[in-house]
């Protein structure tokens, strides 16, 4: 595989993982190139942060509709800089529409000036609240899916009313470029969505460029590194790290529904997905027939480069040797490979790989693995299932079958994950109004939804005084029967 710069030029060169051959180049984006984008997002931020709601929604609405109609486009250049099947890439165009469509419709409602109210002391007031723009947000994301999670950022940033400077990952650009494209076809004349390229030197670039706030998908180590250049100017962050989310198998549950979900959840996009199904966990009495089902279909599946594949290969190759490392602990540790082992790892492919009766202090049950490779442990109970689920330092998300929705739903708040799926893998992504995010490795903050809205907006608090009031106790002429008062209401309103 390619790698994805070259240093001799100063290009950065990204390349499609089937072939090696080179699909895009940009120029690096230096510190001083950054700080101009900042600068021109700043102006142009003026310019859309006073827009009304309505307009900027307009102007949203286009966007989406420019996207929709290149969506082969992109699925295309989605498709050759990471490998996946053309159909997942336009799935993920898809998802990314929804996402805008809702943002664009609903920021008004979400972020608008509202009425609380004022309370006893503050009888003469008018007191409301609104979210503002930050200004300039500053964007780094992945490459797994180089669409659909990044826009959650950027969507949401751009329907709160901030100018977005985003910088895709390195293993693709072609990505990133074409979405400040759409933008621009869709809504010229000012620079409100831009692109810049580059590696790592380039993200610290853009967390020291003055954005007023920055949201980074990636690894946790990366993140530690991110929030730490961030921390230097105090600039706020939103952080997505990650996950080795666990998918639970209830005694009463469809199992040829869960097999189906857990198989899509564990290799589709050859595994790369940060909530895909990475450890599963099936009550003892439905775990042979999950098994023997799942060994079944995971047999029938094959990644590879041509069309005909069910996932591609892996985007970035350097996962490799870190997939093989976790089956390679597994089996020796106890574990036992029913499908596949430590020579599906290929020279850019992993075909798929399950795993059973790994010990729970396995880099396969405790690291994020990113390939199309799951754990498959018994368990006594579901609450066994769910007590080793939030033995992790990650909490993206989960997923719960059983037959009894309402039990699912009490199961899913014993979880320690941002986000739960009851009888599915991932809907929750589906759902536009639905926040995203984890806790501890996983991150913090939420996109998606209007909390998502939220996470791009900072809250103001405003308190008009109507009239002025009797008791004034905000003053150094306040009156002994304004104390008196106060006494009165601590000991037989506040103090009962």
């Amino acid at each position: 595989m390619t790698a994805p710069s070259n240093l001799q030029t100063g290009d950065l060169i990204s390349t499609d993982p089937r072939t090696g051959a080179e699909v895009a180049r940009f120029p690096v984006a230096d510190a001083a190139t950054v700080i101009e984008a900042v600068d021109a997002a700043r102006e142009a931020a003026a310019w859309w942060g006073d827009l009304a709601p309505k307009a900027r929604r307009s102007w949203l609405l286009r966007f989406r509709a420019e996207l929709s109609r290149r969506a082969e486009e992109l699925a295309a250049v989605i498709s050759a800089e990471t490998g996946k099947p053309t159909d997942d890439a336009l799935l993920e165009v898809m998802l990314a529409v929804v996402h805008i469509d809702w943002a664009a419709k609903n920021a008004e409602k979400v972020l608008g000036r509202r009425k609380v109210p004022s309370g006893l002391l503050g009888a003469n007031l008018a007191a409301t609240v609104e979210y503002r723009p930050f200004g300039v947000v500053g964007c780094i994301g992945p490459w797994n899916y180089p669409v659909f999670t990044p826009m959650g950022s950027v969507s949401y940033a751009l329907a709160a009313g901030n100018a977005v400077v985003f910088k895709p990952s390195e293993l693709t650009p072609a990505v990133g470029q074409f979405l400040a494209d759409t933008w621009n076809a869709a809504c010229p004349g000012q620079p409100v969505l831009q692109v810049i390229h580059g590696g790592g030197e380039t993200g610290a670039a853009l967390c020291r460029s003055g954005v007023d706030k920055l949201a980074f998908t990636g690894s946790a180590r990366t993140a530690r590194t991110v929030m730490a250049t961030c921390a230097e100017s105090l600039t706020p962050v939103t952080i997505e790290g990650g996950g080795k989310d666990a998918f639970l198998v209830d005694s009463d549950a469809d199992v040829d529904a869960a097999v189906d979900a857990a198989a899509f959840g564990a290799f589709g996009n050859a595994g790369q997905t940060c909530a895909g199904v990475e450890r599963v966990y099936v009550v003892s009495d439905r775990y042979d027939e999950f098994v023997d089902k799942l060994v079944a279909r995971t047999r029938a599946l094959r990644g590879g480069d041509d069309d005909g594949a069910d996932y591609g290969p892996a985007t970035m190759a350097r996962q490799l040797p870190i997939i093989a490392g976790h089956i390679d602990d597994a089996l020796a540790h106890g574990g036992r490979a029913l499908v596949g082992g430590r020579e599906s790892v290929g020279e850019t492919t992993v075909q798929p790989v399950v795993l059973v009766d790994v010990p729970e202090d396995s880099t396969a049950v405790t690291d994020e693995t990113f390939g199309p490779t799951v754990v498959v442990n018994r368990v006594a109970t579901i609450e066994e299932g769910i007590e080793r689920a939030n033995n992790s330092t990650y909490g993206l998300s989960a997923a719960i079958m059983t037959r009894n929705v309402s039990r699912g739903r009490e199961l899913a708040r014993l979880l320690r994950t941002g986000s739960v799926a009851v009888n599915s893998f991932l809907s929750f992504a589906s759902v536009p109004a639905l926040p995203f995010g984890g806790l501890g490795d996983s991150g913090f903050g939420r996109i998606h939804g209007a909390d998502g809205l939220r996470e791009f907006s900072r809250p103001q608090a405003v308190a008009a005084q109507k009239f002025t009031a009797p008791m004034n106790l905000l003053t150094f002429d306040r009156k002994a029967r304004d104390m008196k008062a106060v006494r009165l209401m601590l000991r037989h309103v506040y103090g009962r």
